[in-house]
């Protein structure tokens, strides 16, 4: 059976003496494992659509269960990043997180939409590495199902806490004077600054992500606190995001 998607490259590993096998974000139904054959051979009419990150249309046909690349029209190679470690180490990590989206699963269309969006930014210098990293997780989070409530104070109710406060684990944000019995979890101070961002890049467009600004002070605290955000909801690390802080400027 042949079937056509929109697929993102996430992840690439080299098969036998010319084959590779894919891990593609598709449009519709989330992280597929795909076959690509020959695709190491020299003059391979499917060698540019099966390299790490290229977005493509692709025709898959698929038996019993197993998925192999047909055909293929690459749509973005975001070759941007492929001259930048850091910028490259950081696509990793985006893609290490997109990689745990259940195989064959379908999932939230705009999780595809937010990582062509982040690449897109790395890849022509939008804006800095860390706004798009910290965009990145925070609204990742959302699209899975477990952004942190930062409606108001989790203890008082108040719409805009003072001093407002992170409670990782527990995702919620409260007043800096407020007092949460038992939680023993971490916490974070962010500021009304940290907080007024973190709520946009929950709802704006995705087509305006990127359209906040903050002092370097409170962009370097929104950094922190959006990654700690997404380890402490998914309760593990990433290696890709070890790498990155090795070459890259952390906050």
């Amino acid at each position: 059976m042949y079937q056509t998607v929109r697929g993102l490259i996430i992840r690439s590993v080299d098969y036998k003496e010319a084959d590779k096998i894919l891990t593609v974000l598709t449009d519709t139904r989330g992280c597929l494992t795909v076959k690509a054959r020959g695709v190491r051979r020299k003059g391979s009419r499917l060698k540019a659509a099966a390299q790490l990150f290229a977005y493509s249309q692709m025709t898959l046909y698929e038996q019993n269960g197993r998925a192999t690349l047909h055909e293929a029209q690459v749509l973005e190679a975001f070759s941007g990043l492929q001259t930048d470690i850091v910028k490259m180490a950081l696509a990793s990590y985006f893609a290490e997180v997109l990689g745990t989206e259940a195989e064959d699963a379908p999932t939230d269309t705009d999780i595809q939409r937010l990582a062509l969006n982040c690449l897109y930014a790395l890849a022509n210098d939008l804006c800095e590495p860390s706004v798009v990293k910290a965009a990145f997780e925070l609204r990742y989070m959302r699209l899975a199902g477990y952004a942190p409530d930062l409606t108001g104070c989790a203890v008082c109710g108040r719409e805009d806490p003072l001093l407002p406060v992170a409670m990782l684990e527990i995702g919620t944000v409260r007043c800096g004077g407020c007092t949460v019995a038992g939680y023993a979890g971490r916490q974070m101070p962010i500021g009304a600054a940290v907080l007024q961002a973190a709520r946009y890049i929950l709802s704006c467009d995705l087509k305006k992500l990127f359209s906040f600004r903050l002092p370097p002070e409170d962009m370097a605290r929104l950094a922190r606190v959006c990654e700690a955000w997404l380890l402490a909801c998914m309760e593990r690390g990433f290696r890709t995001l070890d790498f990155y802080k090795s070459v890259g400027e952390t906050p």
